[in-house]
């Protein structure tokens, strides 16, 4: 069930908001949204709910001995959980991508079988239990004793599906005490509404342009043609997630919990480094404190952080899906993260701003080339094609063929609506003309549902990206 979906937004979500709030027990709103999680899961993955609820009871258990038992009997105890966890996820995920890969390299024949339906939601879910049992293990948070309350964790269902990824740390005593306010749940239906307004009017209608450029063949369309539909992947990728992550923040904050924020501007970073500190911050912080760090960090060697770095961006590639293109994206990140350790990145500060933005753009659209196309041939002709180096037929495609009045103002917005210029916070925080601003913001907000509403109502072209990782 999409979050843009009429279902969601006029029968599930206000049927939910209303027996929830007619609830008075604490114990029995968190069971009531333990039980409206499922129900959301199995509407998409009625088959795969059975497979979440076994993840749920294990890790449940996992935590329990982890806490109860000794040192070395809990080092055993979160081992096996998180090599639980893992096998899990490499089994639904990555079997067949290994076995194809083994029958590639050695000729063997392991199996020549299509690869398993991916359960929604499989790397979010199983990285918030993976976060539990270590944080546990840590000794940062006591392992809940109320299964329940651990399935709410594992299963609330605004980042279920495609994040943010929320750890339990964060989050465990909002679950046993939390209070809904009016200004809370007001802060939420519009944070809600900006998410759904990015995704539908923005993400929706330039993966449109981006999806006809990029499945041409990058011999039938031109130079300008090609730079076109990057950039309207790059805008389509980060407002249809960075949109979910809305919505899910503004869900959550609906039933009085606070997540952190997943997204800063990451297309206003001035390198590479700045980009993952800005982009899809829930899961480079995760890499960092659960692989990174625990790999020796930068604590080690020069060469064996280059190691770790590589090592991190491998395995972040290979999260976002079982194919080799994913695992180039990554490397190339790390390449450019490594470079900006070095003499390169010493002249980049020195550099003027605008430059440092291009620099940082130019990498992003680039390796974008790879996260999008699922061959390492096409993405190698999307690039020639990009830099001008590939032949085209006689009539190719170009720039114009893509564009009407509609794509270029969304273009202008997305734009715009990239960089920190035009915010709800700053507007909440200018009160010299608050009066006049709340009631604009209001009509605005109100406009953009409709506008959203609508454009739901009469588009068929709804995916959201994340929902295949």
């Amino acid at each position: 069930m999409l979050f843009s979906s009429v279902i969601f937004i006029f029968k599930f979500l206000p049927l939910t908001l209303l027996i929830y709030f007619l609830l008075i027990k604490k114990s029995l709103k968190n069971v009531f949204l333990l039980i409206v999680s499922l129900i959301f899961y199995a509407w998409g993955e009625p088959g795969y709910v059975i497979l979440m609820m076994l993840s749920i009871i294990a890790n449940y258990f996992f935590g329990i001995l982890i806490e109860k038992n000794t040192d070395r009997a809990s080092k055993w105890a979160v081992t096996i959980g998180v090599l639980f966890n893992i096998l899990l996820l490499v089994y639904y995920k990555y079997f067949w991508f290994i076995t194809q890969n083994l029958n590639a390299l050695f000729g063997w024949n392991v199996g020549t079988y299509d690869p398993l339906p991916l359960p929604l939601g499989i790397s979010f879910y199983t990285f918030h239990s993976l976060s539990y049992l270590i944080d546990v293990h840590r000794k940062k948070v006591r392992a809940q004793n109320n299964i329940l309350y651990l399935g709410l964790y594992i299963s609330f269902f605004p980042q279920l599906i495609a994040g943010p990824i929320i750890r339990y740390v964060d989050i465990h005593e909002q679950i046993e005490k939390r209070k809904v306010e009016w200004s809370g749940f007001v802060a939420g239906v519009e944070r809600f509404i900006i998410g759904l307004a990015k995704k539908v009017l923005l993400a929706n209608t330039l993966g449109e342009v981006a999806d006809k450029i990029l499945y041409t063949p990058s011999d039938e369309i031109t130079t300008m043609a090609a730079w076109l539909g990057i950039i309207c992947y790059s805008f389509q990728i980060f407002f249809d997630f960075s949109g979910y992550s809305d919505m899910a923040i503004g869900l959550a904050k609906m039933f009085g919990f606070t997540f952190k924020e997943n997204f800063n501007f990451p297309y206003m970073a001035q390198s590479i480094k700045d980009f993952w500190k800005r982009w899809h911050i829930s899961l480079s912080t995760w890499f960092r404190d659960y692989l990174y760090i625990p790999l020796g960090g930068n604590r080690g060697s020069t060469v064996r952080t280059y190691i770790n770095l590589i090592i991190v961006f491998f395995v972040t590639g290979l999260w976002h899906g079982a194919s080799w293109n994913f695992v180039i994206w990554g490397l190339l990140h790390g390449f450019f993260l490594i470079l900006e350790r070095n003499r390169f990145g010493i002249w980049l500060e020195r550099c003027w701003v605008p430059v440092r933005h291009l620099y940082a753009l130019l990498v992003i659209l680039m390796t974008w080339v790879f996260f999008r196309l699922e061959t390492f041939n096409e993405a190698w002709n999307y690039l020639k094609m990009m830099a001008g180096f590939a032949e085209h037929g006689e009539y190719p495609l170009g720039f114009d063929d893509f564009l009407n009045q509609k794509i270029i103002l969304c273009l202008i917005a997305a734009a715009v609506f990239s960089t920190s210029l035009v915010t709800l916070k700053k507007i909440d925080e200018s009160r010299t003309f608050q009066w006049i601003l709340k009631p604009i913001t209001t009509v605005v907000l109100v406009g953009l549902l409709i506008l959203s509403i609508a454009n739901i109502a009469s588009e068929t072209y709804n995916p959201f990206i994340y929902f295949r990782f």
